[in-house]
């Protein structure tokens, strides 16, 4: 068939109508489901949090990974957050950081880049709070945190984006000498001390133990620091052993706490007074060691006896859902939450930087006590000193929040 000059125009015109047509409906469908995931990432807010949910701080991040996701559950199961006229969801997604600082960032970064979330909460324990600190600060980024020592949170910079809500150091450190002191406890006054390295084992243990040991009338008997990997403790005890002092001042996370504390007693080496900072602090340890856990002190911040609102339901809530031991971590962690979900309708906006000058305006008392930042971007929490007793850690110090009576000396130290 012979087609001619006029129906080959007619069918390219024609061809022309279609094509035009199709890039049409594709323009079309394209503005719908652009104007859906609009629609979509509107109505949600998405927080994240890189958190140790293996490694040797995995205790500590599971008792997060509960009151993050309290806390979030807490506001969805109300509507969500106000943002303007309307409340919105709020997802939160957790990445692990394997307890690796270098983990921490990348995940941080993930978290910014390819989550896209609102804001970020923070990891535990220095090292890794200020790894991730460090990338949302970057970003402008707002993240609150309730698992950093103050001292070691404010060493690194001037923090812009970054909050911290916990203890600090100097309070943490004088707490057991306060609480010997409470007690009237009799000791040869002599203090041996075993301290990694990290950045709060080497402020705690390296300065301030020892300048504080001084000023209450001690003779600081040995001081000796560890790699934060360290398996083998056998010297280092040995050495303080030898020393024969009656007070023993650990601070080490908690597989090595656990293995000190199992050396100490094959060695035959018993104190009448064992703190284990850190290490000592979740449960896993008190599981670990059975009833050499009993007696042993480490520095708190919160109980549920504490006269805070919801502190006790906190409790009841967490135990009724996994049937676990709670920690003190439940608290710090759910209030972190809190503190940014309320910033967030405070500002009512997902703008980073209204979000950020919302969290610096906070001042109300939350399941941790009272929280207001001061100009280095931190609230500071009261210490108390707790002491394993049978499986549960009772607050011997201070008197008027005590929930038991301070065990002296160390069951087995033959005292």
């Amino acid at each position: 068939m012979v087609i001619t000059g006029d129906r080959r125009r007619a069918a390219a015109q024609g061809l022309g109508n279609v094509v035009a047509s199709l890039v049409a409906s594709v323009a079309l469908l394209a503005a719908g489901c652009a104007g859906n995931s609009a629609s979509s990432t509107s109505s949600e807010i998405v927080v994240g949090a890189s958190i140790p949910l293996s490694g040797p701080l995995a205790g500590f991040g599971s008792f997060q990974r509960w009151g993050y996701q309290h806390a979030v559950d807490v506001v969805n199961q109300a509507g969500g957050v106000r943002v303007g006229d309307a409340k919105r969801k709020v997802r939160l997604v957790l990445l692990d950081d394997k307890t690796d600082p270098n983990t921490t960032s990348a995940n941080t970064d993930t978290l910014i880049t390819r989550n896209r979330v609102t804001a970020l909460l923070g990891s535990c324990t220095p090292a890794l709070v200020n790894a991730g600190g460090v990338v949302a600060d970057r970003n402008r980024i707002p993240m609150v945190t309730g698992c950093a020592p103050l001292e070691a949170f404010k060493s690194v910079k001037r923090w812009q984006y970054v909050w911290d809500v916990f203890f600090d150091e100097p309070d943490l450190a004088e707490a057991p000498f306060k609480t010997l002191e409470a007690a009237g406890v009799q000791t040869n006054r002599k203090v041996a001390i075993v301290h990694d390295n990290g950045p709060d084992g080497a402020v705690v243990g390296g300065q301030l133990w020892p300048a504080l040991a001084r000023r209450y009338g001690y003779t600081v008997a040995s001081n000796q620091s560890f790699p934060v990997d360290n398996t083998q403790f056998n010297s280092l005890i040995s050495n303080a052993k030898a020393t024969g002092a009656d007070v023993f001042l650990i601070d080490a996370v908690t597989p090595q706490a656990v293995t000190i504390r199992k050396q100490m007693a094959s060695a035959g080496y018993a104190p009448k007074v064992i703190v284990a900072e850190k290490g000592a602090e979740p449960v896993q340890f008190a599981q670990a060691v059975g009833d050499l856990g009993d007696g042993v002190i480490v520095g708190g911040y919160w109980d549920a006896s504490f006269p805070y609102p919801g502190a006790a339901q906190l409790r009841k809530a967490f135990e009724l859902q996994t049937g676990q031991t709670y920690s003190q971590h439940i608290a710090d962690s759910y209030a972190a939450a809190q503190i940014l979900l309320d910033a967030i309708g405070a500002a009512g906006s997902t703008d980073a930087a209204r979000i950020n000058q919302a969290i610096g305006r906070t001042d109300k008392t939350y399941v941790v006590g009272p929280v207001k930042f001061d100009d280095r971007h931190t609230s500071r929490l009261p210490i108390a000193e707790l002491q394993w007793q049978g499986g549960q850690t009772k607050v011997v110090w201070p008197r008027e929040r005590a929930t038991g009576t301070l065990l002296f000396p160390v069951p087995g130290s033959g005292a």
